[in-house]
């Protein structure tokens, strides 16, 4: 079995990766100027040949895309290889307008599960490890992604998918699964599931490699504590390829974007303009070995920053932070900037479960935003402090981060319909309906 840590590739010197980049760059744009009429057009309006890229110094030359374009060219408009050389589709989960649908080839494929497998040996995988994976299956691409991935380690691989926490429990309990791959909404279910079955001693967890949605530190740290695991985070985007565009390591300081297949830029997002390493802007992928669904400088609307300091692990690939939140994802209410991630830190903080949602709607001429959380088990055992007074002190939490006054609504347990696949953490009515 093959040992997906690549120290040969994963701690290669700068100097080197980047003349490997540059390599790869500039192949990878004379391959979809020929075999993408959208490229070709697109480069020949702003006046851009392919011997004008000579390598990564002159991508600022390209034009970015965005997923309005995907959605444009759906479904075959940006396919860089014939039909018949492709063997799979993966599609977002969006549910307006349509679809994005991403195309690969088997190599695609290898690659993508390749780097699905450098994540789980980053997360201390190896063949003696059972991976359960309760990503969905199907079009979207966490299940399959890490499925392959796993497959690839040589890791004992229980194809869980998601929901059905009765029989999740009961398969990692039985067959001691030791890496779980889900959302960390999801994991944090399983963790509440566990201490209320009782399972604490008898399952064997000892990480899990969670993505598909923002997550806050204090949301890590509660699931690392439910399930006595070491939470890593893994970042990707079905229009890249799918999770695995990069992973934390053991420092869980950043992740590691796989530069010897990705390129990643930070702009300004009002501008376009390149910013400098450590700034924070947003985040631009372009892919340089991927052939049936070839994006260039993709503007992924997430907001992070990168940072090239040494790592512990020895790994040189760039590590991009945990995204602060999404461009679009961004609330302006009473003329604050809200940021979901703020208010999950408020409520986390305060002893409450992930388990939650913003609804922001408009009465009148005037927005208003509601947050409704869930009471745990033990706050409901505990009447120390009425549903008023809990209420009254998560307001206050949230004037001191946002300083707006916020709307709290505290529910039952099990209130809040469970999130099996990505969390519904915003209900925006305001444009619901426009």
């Amino acid at each position: 079995m093959k040992n997906y840590y690549q120290p040969e590739i994963e701690t290669m010197p700068l100097d080197k990766l980047q003349a490997l980049q540059s390599e790869r760059l500039a192949g990878q744009v004379k391959f979809v100027y020929e075999n993408v009429k959208f490229y070709h057009d697109r480069m020949d309006e702003m006046g851009v040949k392919p011997e004008d890229i000579k390598g990564i110094d002159d991508l600022h030359k390209l034009p970015f895309i965005t997923k309005d374009d995907l959605r444009d060219q759906y479904p075959y408009g940006l396919l860089g290889v014939p039909l018949e050389d492709c063997v799979r589709i993966q599609s977002t989960s969006g549910t307006t307008g349509r679809r994005v649908v991403a195309f690969y080839t088997q190599e695609d494929i290898d690659i993508w599960e390749e780097c699905c497998a450098r994540a789980i040996v980053a997360a201390g995988g190896t063949k003696e490890d059972v991976c359960h994976v309760c990503y969905g299956y199907g079009l979207f691409t966490g299940g399959p992604g890490l499925n392959g991935g796993s497959h690839k380690v040589g890791c004992l691989t229980l194809p869980m998918s998601s929901g059905n926490t009765e029989r999740q429990l009961q398969f990692m309990t039985d067959l001691g699964s030791t890496i779980l791959c889900c959302t960390p909404s999801y994991a944090a279910n399983l963790g509440e599931a566990v201490s209320e079955k009782g399972l604490r001693d008898k399952i064997k967890l000892k990480a899990g490699i969670f993505g598909a949605e923002p997550w806050t530190e204090e949301m890590r740290h509660n699931i690392e504590k439910s399930l006595g695991i070491k939470a890593y985070d893994i970042y990707g985007l079905t229009e890249i390829s799918g999770p695995g565009v990069s992973f934390e390591c053991e420092e869980q300081a950043g992740m590691h974007i796989q530069e010897d297949h990705f390129i990643a830029e930070i702009i300004d997002p009002n501008t376009g303009e390149v910013l400098p390493e450590g700034e924070t802007g947003e985040l631009v992928f372009t892919c340089i070995t991927k052939k049936a669904f070839p994006l260039m400088r993709y503007r992924t609307r997430d907001l992070c920053r990168l940072t090239r300091k040494p790592c512990s692990c020895g790994r040189t690939h760039v590590r991009m932070m945990k995204p602060k939140g999404r461009s679009d994802d961004m609330m302006v209410v009473k003329g604050v900037n809200v940021w979901p991630s703020q208010i999950e830190t408020v409520l986390l903080n305060q002893g409450y479960q992930a388990n939650y949602q913003i609804v922001v709607d408009r009465i009148g001429n005037n927005d208003t935003i509601e947050v409704q959380v869930e009471l745990t088990p033990e706050m409901v055992e505990n009447k120390s402090m009425t549903i008023e007074a809990r209420q009254k002190k998560i307001v206050s939490g949230l004037k001191s981060m946002l300083g707006i006054t916020v709307n709290v609504k505290v529910v039952e347990p099990k209130a809040i319909a469970i999130s099996e696949g990505k969390a519904v953490r915003l209900i925006d009515k305001i444009h619901l309906y426009q």
